[in-house]
């Protein structure tokens, strides 16, 4: 149910964005504010955030809204996947992060991997295409979709970067403590299987 309410709350943030947008008229723009605000404290009653971060998230965002897009990359080696330990709640993801404005998918996971890991990395394959509210990561304020594309090394070495503290290989059965509002589990183990069967069709969704 909780998760219920935050997917209501996110949908009354969306159309008030739109609204707001788009309306010119002074008391339309009066109500799409009112429900900006409901949406907000119905954010802050069902996570973790407070009514201010919420007011710094969502005042700044304009424009018709889209979901956001998180890249994340899949580095295979001798059984095992690379991945890097977050500064932030010091658990574990696959190196990537937000897709940045005028660089294509391919280009911005091989800079986030060299970033937060040190290793030069040619994309060779989109792997899945997921919806956040489709899988079990943690209730969050924005509506997310997450690529994951599949690289190999071809030079550099382990470096912690700006947001790391760490970074390994792990077999899919000794995975580490993971950072799930990154990478799930699930999501771990199905891409191992593109890793024993190169032919699997992409997953979406």
């Amino acid at each position: 149910m909780k998760d219920q309410w935050l997917k209501w709350a996110q949908r009354i943030q969306a159309l008030s964005q739109a609204g707001l947008t788009f309306s010119r008229d002074a008391f339309d723009r009066e109500r799409y504010e009112e429900l900006r605000k409901i949406s907000k404290e119905m954010m802050a009653l069902q996570s973790e955030l407070t009514m201010q971060q919420l007011n710094l998230l969502f005042d700044k965002e304009q424009g018709y809204p889209t979901p956001k897009v998180d890249v994340r990359g899949v580095v295979f080696k001798d059984n095992t996947i690379l991945m890097v330990r977050e500064k932030m709640d010091d658990k574990w993801s696959l190196p990537g992060g937000f897709c940045e404005v005028g660089l294509s998918p391919s280009e911005n996971i091989a800079k986030e991997i060299n970033e937060e890991s040190g290793y030069h990395v040619v994309p060779i394959k989109l792997l899945s295409l997921l919806d956040t509210n489709k899988h079990e990561h943690p209730p969050q304020p924005f509506h997310y979709y997450k690529i994951f594309i599949q690289c190999e090394i071809v030079g550099g070495s382990q470096q912690i970067g700006i947001e790391t503290n760490d970074i390994a290989f792990f077999s899919e059965n000794h995975l580490p403590n993971l950072s799930l509002r990154r990478n799930t589990q699930e999501q771990i183990h199905m891409l191992f299987e593109f890793y024993r069967n190169p032919n699997k069709s992409t997953v979406i969704d």
